[in-house]
């Protein structure tokens, strides 16, 4: 286990990092290495190892770990969380995001029924979910659509208001219920397991993505169909699938957020999701850091382990800086942003950007210094490297964050 900097852990926050790498290292890592080998078909059929993992999750109650304790739930503070993120991407970034995902639609239904009283949200979609131990109730985030993806991060722009760019997912108002018509993309991730949807769609076409809104969706809705989960280079365990909606109608009740709010926690969930990425690659560039770092202990070149030689722990001392950078930034975004209203984006996106990029250097190298040995599936690290890889793309690719970012930066930074 690496060296904490941060002196003021508690015990029981020690005792949660201790606890979660168990899991991690004794269930979700080699549960991950055994679907990545599997077809996406085969991943989610019953009996896969895919649903134990979830159940042990539940039953531990770790999906319940933004939950208030008047509900049953852990309510850990942002610290908490990002040791229990970054320890579970070490031992499966595929699990990482699927499992964190499985709860979104649960704990926004769980804050807004607090903030405005909404029993039947409460009754019907929280209080099940908070009892929960078998993995029955599995959320998913729907936002990404075929013809939008990064450009949902596009705030504050023309483009962001063009009625021409507006949602294909749209929402109207009949009565008492909402009608949802539209399709979200094949990257919603837990799309074809899922069995709510925290679905993001556009109720008001005329303010383009701006006129947005925020859904909680029981997916078993009459109307919901699901497409093929997706077959991927990397994050393998990761289920991701298309959700079509054909006249699916809900109560009004379920509607979380209209176009009114919708900017404000577009922007919210945005710095969360980056800020929880930023510490889930955290996680990965430290497992494959020390992969390496064993490996290098016992493998001999020129008489002497290459631990030894001098190229080789130069190598070594850059991926050990890239982890610890990585942690500094993460830690601090993820903090923040989880305490703080309005979070700062450009600080989650800085993470996000600086750690999956930290996580796909760091499991390259690990690579070369496993040598033909590292192109083998048979060894973790050339997984590392195709679930990094993807997390460029993932929440957002880091090319258009950058953008995002620096709008952000030159709007509000005071040099």
């Amino acid at each position: 286990m690496y060296l904490d900097l941060n002196k003021d852990l508690t015990p029981e926050q020690i005792a949660l990092k201790e606890q979660t790498h168990r899991f991690a290292a004794e269930v979700l890592r080699p549960a991950s290495i055994k679907l990545d080998r599997m077809d996406p078909e085969a991943v989610i059929a019953p009996g896969s190892a895919l649903w134990d993992v979830f159940r042990t999750y539940y039953q531990q109650g770790f999906h319940l770990a933004q939950f208030p304790e008047e509900l049953g739930g852990a309510n850990l503070g942002p610290l908490d969380m990002h040791i229990v993120i970054e320890e579970t991407a070490w031992g499966s970034s595929d699990f990482g995001v699927g499992l964190a995902v499985a709860s979104f639609p649960f704990v926004y239904a769980a804050q807004f029924a607090a903030l405005t009283g909404n029993k039947r949200l409460l009754e019907e979609i929280v209080l099940p979910f908070a009892a929960d131990r078998e993995a029955k109730y599995i959320g998913c985030w729907a936002i990404t659509e075929p013809q939008h993806g990064s450009d949902t991060l596009m705030l504050g722009t023309e483009a962001f208001t063009n009625p021409a760019a507006a949602g294909e997912c749209r929402a109207r108002l009949d009565g008492d219920e909402w009608v949802i018509n539209g399709q979200k993309s094949s990257w919603v991730s837990n799309g074809t397991i899922a069995t709510h949807a925290l679905l993001f769609l556009t109720i008001d076409p005329s303010m383009g993505m701006a006129g947005g809104g925020v859904a909680v969706v029981p997916l078993d809705r009459p109307g919901v169909t699901k497409g093929k989960p997706l077959d991927k280079l990397g994050q393998r365990a990761l289920n991701q699938g298309e959700i079509f909606f054909d006249d699916v109608r809900i109560p009004r009740d379920y509607m979380l957020v209209e176009a009114e709010g919708y900017t404000t926690v577009l922007n919210m969930t945005l710095a969360t999701a980056n800020a929880m990425m930023g510490a889930l690659f955290t996680g990965v560039a430290r497992a494959a850091f020390e992969e390496a770092l064993a490996y290098t202990k016992t493998r001999r070149q020129g008489g002497k382990l290459i631990s030894e030689h001098q190229m080789v722990q130069g190598k070594l001392f850059d991926m050990f800086t890239q982890v610890e950078r990585a942690r500094a930034i993460s830690r601090a975004a993820l903090v923040y942003n989880l305490s703080t209203v309005p979070p700062a984006l450009p600080y989650s996106i800085a993470s996000k950007i600086t750690c999956t990029q930290a996580a796909f250097n760091v499991s390259s190298e690990a690579i070369q210094l496993f040598g033909g040995l590292g192109l083998c599936r048979e060894l973790v690290v050339e997984k590392f490297f195709r679930d990094a890889r993807a997390s460029l793309i993932e929440d957002g690719c880091n090319e258009v964050l950058a953008l995002a970012g620096a709008r952000d930066v030159l709007e509000s930074y005071v040099a």
